[in-house]
């Protein structure tokens, strides 16, 4: 363990920009939520109409939790947050354990790290702890955020507690990732499977077998139901199994070569095939998984989503308060709702396109640019194949996004027509998701070291703006700054060409000055 304190130190300071905005993020879920509900529900009819509205709704639970909180307004509150806060919280630790351990092997960092007075187990020690730090400030901040906004001191703590153990469960599990794959990538898939796995046993248990949960790490945080039973003693099953999986995955490290993994990779053809002849055959090859996933998992949520629109109305007649959070209000409740989840999906889809435009700045800052653009290859072409991946792949999502909560909607009310028309109403957020991915362009040329923070700045930006802004009571010059505010709000509101047509103008300019920029500037700057 020679040098973990001083590397601890020193992974701190390489974090003080990024690990912010991740706490922030964090808290501004439950600040928000925590003041909705409060002000959704302020009475005892109210949660009781919610308890019968939602209880009764299959597809609501598994997508939130056990109704067994829905007894008072806190429980409601961790009913509604709890899994989606999870979520945040464990990729959060999926990224700290991953870029400071395997990402570090493989950019070459930590051997010369390795190279000083350092022990072999300290990297790996000093990274736990820093997720173990981070674990904590969002206990803290969730605690704070909780019960500054009213709701009950101890039944805050747990809460906070609750989700500290969720992240300390994932920063193990990919500490044991890290050791058992050769590349950074292919563990975090491997990490990722499992929160899927975790949510997806969390919502079997909700909604049928309770064993079910109590095989998620996400279930075990709910079952301590906070603010109803305030039970602390479910919280030594994840910590347990944090031990146990940091106890591993220091086993493993000293069973494994460095930058090696327990686990060979496949070897490759002898011979290329003939689509790796061309930039855009590499790029697509490079980030086809990525894409096969993002589109799995909006399709799945778009189901979600979906499946309860045909119960939206009974439940905003019980609930009429949630008619002022929904774009239309209670005008025309159903396109209401729907378009408030084409909106956050659309939002989702902006995110993945973020990862995928920055991916070229991932493939120039490891080296791996200089041998592509040493043959025939120029930079606008290389740049351009990263992009039209991006653009494809921006509208397969949105597509899946709108064919899945389609699909759904339209098998609760018998119309197969719904699907054609969300996948349409879906594609309509195409130019604000290329929008956003443009920005990450023009920083890639322009501002390559701080493209990445640029960027998810935006992103953030606009789901605030998109998500929050009558919450936060955003002024409206505010809210004009963002592409998505300027996509009509379909099915409410006609779907109209002018304003889509305007954003992709903006899009293609904001590509074009990155162009630009990156024919002007040094490679790997």
């Amino acid at each position: 363990m020679t040098g973990a304190g001083g590397l601890l130190r020193f992974m701190l300071r390489r974090e003080r920009f990024a690990l912010p905005w991740w706490l922030l993020g964090a808290t501004l879920l439950i600040l928000v939520q925590s003041t909705q509900s409060q002000g959704l529900y302020d009475s005892a009819e109210d949660l009781a109409n919610l308890r019968q509205t939602i209880g009764g709704n299959t597809a609501a639970v598994a997508m939130s939790g056990p109704t067994h909180l829905l007894e008072n307004i806190g429980g409601e509150v961790v009913f509604e947050i709890f899994a989606f806060a999870s979520i945040v919280i464990a990729l959060m630790n999926m990224f700290l354990v991953g870029r400071h351990t395997r990402a570090d092997e493989e950019t070459g960092r930590a051997e010369l790290v390795r190279s000083a007075r350092v022990g072999r187990d300290a990297t790996l020690a000093a990274a736990l702890a820093l997720a173990g730090l981070a674990d904590l400030a969002v206990g803290l901040l969730a605690f704070a955020a909780a019960a500054g906004t009213g709701l009950p001191a101890a039944g805050s703590a747990l809460f906070g507690a609750a989700l500290a153990a969720v992240g300390m469960v994932f920063a193990a599990l990919t500490a044991v990732a890290m050791q058992v794959f050769e590349s950074a990538r292919a563990g975090y898939g491997a990490v990722a499977l499992a929160l899927g796995a975790a949510f997806a046993l969390r919502a079997a248990g909700d909604t049928g077998n309770a064993a079910f949960s109590w095989a998620s790490p996400i279930g075990w945080g709910q079952r301590t139901f906070p603010y109803v039973d305030d039970r602390w003693w479910p919280l030594a099953v994840p910590v347990a199994v944090a031990a146990l999986l940091g106890a591993v995955a220091m086993a493993l490290l000293g069973r494994r070569d460095f930058a090696a993994g327990l686990v060979q990779p496949r070897p490759g053809r002898a011979t290329a095939t003939a689509a790796l002849g061309s930039p855009l055959g590499l790029a697509w090859r490079l980030q086809r998984a990525a894409l096969a996933g993002w589109a799995a998992g909006l399709f799945l949520l778009g189901v979600a989503y979906g499946s309860i629109g045909d119960s939206i109305e009974q439940y905003v007649e019980d609930n009429p308060q949630v008619a002022e959070v929904l774009p239309g209000g209670a005008a025309d409740i159903v396109d209401s709702y729907l378009s408030f989840t084409v909106v956050t999906l659309a939002l989702i889809t902006a995110a993945y396109a973020v990862v995928t435009a920055l991916r070229a700045r991932g493939e120039e800052t490891s080296g791996r640019t200089e041998p592509v653009l040493a043959t025939a290859t120029s930079r606008a072409g290389w740049l351009a194949s990263h992009l039209s991946v991006a653009v494809l792949g921006s509208a397969v999502v949105l597509a899946a996004a709108g064919f899945g909560e389609g699909l759904a909607y339209g098998l609760t009310v018998s119309d197969a027509g719904q699907v054609p028309r969300l996948v349409g109403v879906a594609l309509g957020y195409l130019p604000a998701v290329l929008l956003v991915a443009a920005v990450a362009v023009l920083g890639i040329g322009l501002l390559p070291r701080a493209a990445a923070a640029v960027a998810w700045v935006v992103v953030a930006y606009c789901a605030v703006i998109a998500l929050f802004a009558d919450s936060f009571d955003v002024p409206e010059w505010m809210r004009r700054g963002s592409p998505f505010a300027h996509t009509p709000l379909a099915p409410l509101d006609p779907l109209t060409a002018t304003p889509l047509v305007v954003l992709a103008v903006i899009a293609v300019a904001l590509a074009a000055g990155g162009y630009a920029g990156l024919r002007r500037r040094d490679l790997g700057y």
